[in-house]
């Protein structure tokens, strides 16, 4: 954990750092709003235990941080992750180290290598879907996490032996269902995991587990006279320029890296997809007819484009400050932590025509911006799954809605609430369906009890609306 810990020349709330952070973690997206519509675009908070930081959505401001190298490290931020990830996980890394591994890490997940996963996806999607209740609201988060996970599993992993994707899939479920709790004690106890007394209990002992069934994996690849076509696989073959290949500790903490950055955070993606589809009935018809003509996928990727930004994942991303900087006439001392601030960003008025609406359109004609359009983040930081994860997304909406009509409702749409860094639809992301065939008009349900489908002819309840 950094000891020192820098001072941040510009103007932000006094309370006292623990209220900061009580208000931070509990209603983060409010609070943050609060703060730039008092402060303006960049302003100081005070967050336990990082200290002063430099809350930054100005577009200059975030271009200066993602634009300016080795002086805002992205690595030392994410200190609180060691223990989870290990030691040479990307996330962690910075500077030279970082860009060596990850420009062994970039090939799988660019052009064909992304694209030849989108028949697993497709396949597993379709298998989940069809598990689904009908006309019956349940939260679709957790089937999206089903999804995601064994995607990961066999596209990622490749696992296909069922007993041990069985295995695998047990590890994994307890892997990724670490709590706040253990994550404060990850935070707190950074060397718990080295000691052979943390070995009984969850979550050290479960990651344990995981490394050694990873390294079977790996082994087994090794042995191989040709490479498979997963990322491991990819992984395992490739070298850097001096031939270097990544050793089985490498490998292994880049697989978690993956496991942990890209599950979460795109089941949870395509949980906010669901919520706002289901509240927004003129997308949703729009979807359906670029779905039904199979003629093009432009609708869908600026449906998942304008998801990623009125409901982003993450809130914000982290460098701490390697030297006094200087960003957009504001002073950040050594040591001080900077945020650009992805959803403050994602709801400019300036950048963002009524930035609060669900608009897909406004991402059909115009690419996303790089400094204001962030929840990959950006720079050399920029998330290296980020095709794979749209990817995942286009692939997953299109074959849900081939299989069933999502039901509207009036009902409010649902707010973010914090887990572990990722803002998830605090209900589950709730909705209702039916089989597609039988689906003879939009449906909606009701803000409570189960799902109507209206009468062929029937427009009172379909007018189209733009719910926030």
């Amino acid at each position: 954990m950094p000891r020192r810990k820098g001072k941040v020349d510009i103007p932000g709330p006094r309370i006292p750092a623990i209220a900061q952070g009580v208000a931070f973690y509990v209603r983060p997206v409010a609070f943050a709003r609060a703060l730039r519509r008092r402060y303006g675009p960049d302003f100081r908070i005070d967050l336990p235990p990082f200290g002063e930081t430099a809350y930054l959505s100005d577009p200059d401001s975030i271009k200066a941080v993602f634009t300016g190298g080795d002086a805002f490290r992205a690595g030392e931020a994410n200190w609180v992750l060691r223990p989870i990830l290990g030691d040479h996980s990307v996330l962690l890394l910075d500077g030279d180290e970082h860009l060596a591994q990850r420009r062994m890490l970039l090939p799988p997940f660019h052009g064909d290598a992304v694209r030849a996963y989108a028949d697993t996806v497709r396949e597993i999607t379709a298998e989940n879907v069809a598990t689904w209740p009908r006309r019956e609201p349940f939260g679709v988060r957790r089937h999206m996490q089903r999804i995601t996970l064994e995607v990961i599993m066999r596209a990622v992993i490749g696992v296909s032996a069922p007993d041990r994707l069985d295995t695998l899939r047990g590890l994994l479920k307890r892997l990724v269902a670490i709590s706040d709790l253990d994550v404060i004690m990850f935070a707190v106890f950074p060397h718990f995991g080295d000691g052979k007394i943390a070995r009984r209990f969850p979550p050290y002992s479960v990651r344990d587990q995981v490394h050694a069934f990873l390294d079977e994996e790996i082994d087994a690849r090794r042995a191989r006279a040709e490479p498979g076509s997963d990322v491991l696989s990819l992984l395992v073959a490739a070298r850097d320029d001096d031939g270097r290949a990544l050793s089985n500790e490498e490998l292994r903490d880049e697989i978690i890296t993956l496991l942990v950055a890209g599950h979460e955070t795109t089941a949870t993606a395509l949980g906010w997809a669901f919520e706002r589809l289901s509240r927004n009935p003129r997308v949703l018809a729009r979807l359906y007819e670029e779905i039904d003509a199979g003629e093009s996928d432009d609708y869908v990727e600026a449906v998942c484009r304008e998801t990623l930004r009125v409901r982003p994942v993450i809130q914000d991303v982290m460098r701490r400050v390697k030297e006094d900087v200087e960003v957009n006439g504001h002073r950040i001392e050594r040591g001080a932590m900077a945020m650009p601030a992805i959803m403050l960003a994602h709801v400019d008025a300036a950048t963002y025509e009524d930035p609060d609406e669900f608009e897909p359109e406004r991402f059909l004609d115009a690419k996303p911006g790089t400094y204001t359009w962030l929840p990959f983040g950006g720079g050399t930081r920029r998330c290296i799954g980020a095709a794979f994860a749209l990817m995942e997304m286009k692939t997953v909406l299109k074959t849900a809605l081939q299989q069933v009509q999502l039901a509207t409702t009036r009902s409010p749409g649902e707010r973010p609430r914090i887990k572990h860094v990722t803002l998830v639809p605090h209900k589950g992301a709730r909705i209702a369906v039916e089989n597609r065939r039988l689906a003879t008009s939009t449906a909606t349900v009701p803000p409570h009890g189960r799902p109507i489908r209206l009468a062929r002819g029937d427009t009172r309840r379909q007018q189209p609306t733009r719910t926030r």
